[in-house]
């Protein structure tokens, strides 16, 4: 039997036309080739979590969300930190993700994070406020040294990461998510 392709999510925290955080993903889903895919999805129409619109009057951009993340390998997040945390975009995307609860597409969902920053703590507060989500909603967090990029301002030109060290060590972290992907695999080839 061949090997199946390891399918990859990216969810940028941020909606802006000329988000870093999402340069980030494409550039990763263009050095990726051969290691896996990352497809990257937006938020934009992501409306404000609303319990009464749960369940089966759930909407449409939040149902393909979540398809999105079903048929996903693992999810690559990245975000920038606004305020001392993570962007308000993404964390009600994940409210959305997160139910129904202990049954959500996030359970036992590989997840890298990423975060970015102009500052030089590289969103590391933000970093833990998604950590801090995803393991709410059981998601299965990679661990691996944190991927915090300072400076982003500077990182970043003609909507791509051009800084080679980020990129390494973004690529080496996405390597720690697909072991972990492979990993489970094999433990459900066996049961």
């Amino acid at each position: 039997m061949g090997v199946t392709a390891i399918n990859l999510l990216g969810i940028s925290g941020s909606i802006r036309s000329k988000s870093t955080n999402t340069a980030i993903l494409k550039t990763l889903q263009e050095r990726l080739a051969g290691t896996a895919t990352l497809s990257i999805i937006p938020l934009n129409d992501i409306p404000l979590y609303n319990a009464d619109h749960d369940g089966d009057g759930i909407p449409s951009s939040v149902r393909s969300l979540k398809e999105a993340i079903s048929s996903a390998d693992g999810l690559v997040l990245c975000s920038p930190e606004y305020n001392y945390g993570t962007s308000g975009v993404l964390k009600n995307a994940l409210d959305w993700a997160s139910r129904p609860a202990y049954q959500s597409p996030l359970k036992g969902k590989p997840a890298l994070i990423m975060t970015s920053s102009p500052g030089l703590t590289g969103g590391v507060r933000a970093h833990q406020q998604v950590r801090d989500t995803l393991i709410s909603a059981l998601g299965r967090v990679i661990a691996c040294p944190q991927v915090v990029i300072s400076n982003v301002y500077q990182k970043v030109e003609n909507e791509r990461l051009s800084d080679e060290s980020s990129i390494s060590f973004a690529l080496e972290a996405i390597s720690h998510l697909v072991q972990e992907v492979n990993l489970l695999r094999r433990a459900e080839a066996r049961s």
